[in-house]
């Protein structure tokens, strides 16, 4: 009876309990809820999610081997022979505008009409690589989660068309003085610290960017863009100076925060991504070819050179002496060594049937993009080959890329040279781009100089032969080109777009052409294959086109076409 009357008394008691508000007992006390997220404390981590990934492909990823900017001694084949046979995941930058849409919806609901601003510029920037990177993709109907787990894949025209007008909308709601907005924390915002002002510059830089993507397909449409930003000044301000380059340093605590190269985290010296990643030949050609004062500040010159010469002869040749390595000419004609050289380089160059090696003889030295029978790491002579590892007789980054942090090493969205360039092509075709193809040629190429801190060069390098104005698009891409080194995979958009820079390429690459597109994410194949076979079934094969269906790296998107 006693343990029925203590039953009653509990029935009892949770009764009443039944009947008060669990609302509150509810809520994690160490949780944010995202429905009443502040959207400062979202801001960070969706700028820094999507700037530093982008970043880390722009210079390490497969893009820096294909625009000839980089080559890996080891690990290599997607960048040193473009084996862009596999797909590639989106999974990450879909999971970035997650987080992106999260920030929007709570600036709406806030009416923090910045935030608001800074989302939707964030989601243009990572749409517009998306869609510029593989093509047709999940666009209007994307983010919605378990509500829609099969979205519709947009038209490439339907989403730059769509990012434009986000940007546009981007421009007005930043156009206010900063007095009128409310809850900005400038430690919330890595990029430009609060500033209303810098972030509406570059949601018309960008605008820029896109249009000139957009200039072959839709000449007229992109012409029109540009004309009413450059015609609208004070509507539509871009960036004017460095000072306003959207860049994001990196605070170097861990290895998740700090540059991609930085040997602190690599756990191994002797084999990390600063070892790796070495010269490319190409671009060593048009850097040494040029004089260009930015080389010694990327890279260093071989520590052992090579010779060829028969003033050591007598002691058999073959002889290292402080930092050269004397080869007689006996020796390069018994053995086959043919000597680099840009233009015949590639007829040279091993192949399978092949005995012959090339050596490079110069102060800087590069591997040459798909060379041929030889490994990388063995290219040159290299007497202490090991893959991924260093090469005395090849140009190794200079000591800043080892660092996990530095003044010029940061995480760039955009800068004042692209935009000079972009206008300097805008003129070129014929655009009203306030100014002239020279005038923003000159400025894009002064803008790269100060930024890499050898603005005082700017004078005797612009009179060069091959630098000195000539009006040429060729000679206008090649120095956005190299103003776009760490930035390749825009220099590899603007390269399908104009077939420029010209990259030579050896015997060994996957196809013998360069790849013009992401393959899409075998899981959107598998869960979303109806929708993905609709946007397969747009791309146009190519004669590189492997027998592999549309989806190939070498078929042609709407934008190509």
């Amino acid at each position: 009876m006693k343990t029925f009357y203590n039953l009653i008394l509990v029935l009892i008691l949770v009764i009443f309990a039944s009947c008060r508000d669990l609302t509150n007992l509810n809520v994690d006390p160490n949780t944010i809820s995202q429905i009443t997220v502040d959207p400062n404390f979202m801001m960070t981590s969706a700028i820094s999610q999507v700037v530093k990934p982008y970043q880390d492909d722009n210079y390490n990823g497969d893009c820096a081997g294909v625009m000839s900017y980089l080559q890996k001694s080891g690990w290599g084949s997607g960048l040193t022979y473009f084996n862009w046979s596999d797909n590639r995941s989106w999974a990450g930058n879909y999971g970035m505008l997650r987080d992106i849409y999260l920030l929007r919806d709570r600036a709406k609901a806030t009416n923090a009409d910045f935030h608001l601003g800074v989302a939707l510029i964030l989601k243009s920037f990572e749409f517009g690589y998306i869609t510029s990177a593989w093509g047709d993709a999940p666009y209007s109907e994307a983010g919605e989660g378990a509500a829609n787990t099969k979205p519709k894949f947009d038209s490439q025209e339907d989403i730059f068309k769509g990012i434009i007008a986000d940007l546009k909308s981007a421009n007005t709601l930043l156009s206010k003085s900063a007095s009128s907005y409310s809850n900005i924390n400038p430690l919330a915002d890595p990029i430009y610290a609060g500033n209303p002002a810098k972030w509406q510059k570059l949601a018309n830089s960008l605008m820029l960017r896109f249009y000139m993507r957009l200039s072959v397909k839709s000449p007229a449409f992109a012409k029109a863009g540009i004309e009413e930003i450059m015609s609208n000044p004070a509507t539509y301000p871009i960036f004017t100076s460095n000072a306003d380059d959207a860049l994001m340093a990196y605070p170097g605590l861990s290895s998740g925060d700090s540059w991609g190269t930085a040997i602190a985290w690599d756990g191994t010296v002797a084999q990390g991504n600063y070892t790796r990643l070495q010269l490319c030949a190409s671009f060593r050609d048009v850097l040494v070819g040029k004089n260009d004062p930015r080389l010694p500040v990327w890279f260093k010159p071989v520590t052992v050179q090579i010779v060829v010469t028969d003033q050591f002869a007598a002691q058999g040749g073959d002889v290292t002496i402080g930092n050269k390595r004397y080869i007689t000419r006996a020796q390069v004609a018994s053995k086959g060594y043919v000597i680099y050289d840009p233009a015949t380089w590639v007829a040279s160059t091993p192949s399978a049937t092949t005995l012959k090696t090339l050596i490079d003889t110069a102060q800087y030295v590069g591997i040459p993009l798909a060379i041929g029978k030889t490994e990388p790491f063995t290219y040159n002579l290299n007497p202490s080959p090991l893959q991924g590892g260093a090469n005395q007789h090849v140009s190794a980054l200079t000591d800043m890329f080892s660092l996990k942090s530095h003044a010029l090493l940061k995480a760039k969205v955009m800068g004042y040279a692209e935009v000079c360039f972009i206008l300097a092509e805008a003129a070129q075709r014929g655009y009203s781009a306030g100014g002239t193809q020279q005038t923003w040629y000159q400025n894009g190429i002064q803008a790269s100089l100060t930024y890499w801190g050898v603005g005082g060069s700017y004078s005797s390098y612009i009179t060069k032969a091959g630098v000195a104005y000539n009006g040429t698009l060729s000679q206008l891409i090649e120095q956005k080109y190299i103003a776009g080194y760490l930035n390749a995979q825009e220099t590899w958009f603007d390269w399908r777009r104009t077939g420029l820079p010209v990259i030579t390429i050896g015997n060994a690459g996957y196809r013998n052409s360069l790849p013009l597109r992401f393959k899409y994410d075998m899981t959107e194949l598998n869960v979303n294959g109806d929708n993905a076979a609709v946007a397969v079934a747009k791309l146009v094969p190519t004669p590189n086109t492997a027998q592999l269906g549309n989806d190939d790296s070498w078929s042609k998107m709407w934008l190509l076409q």
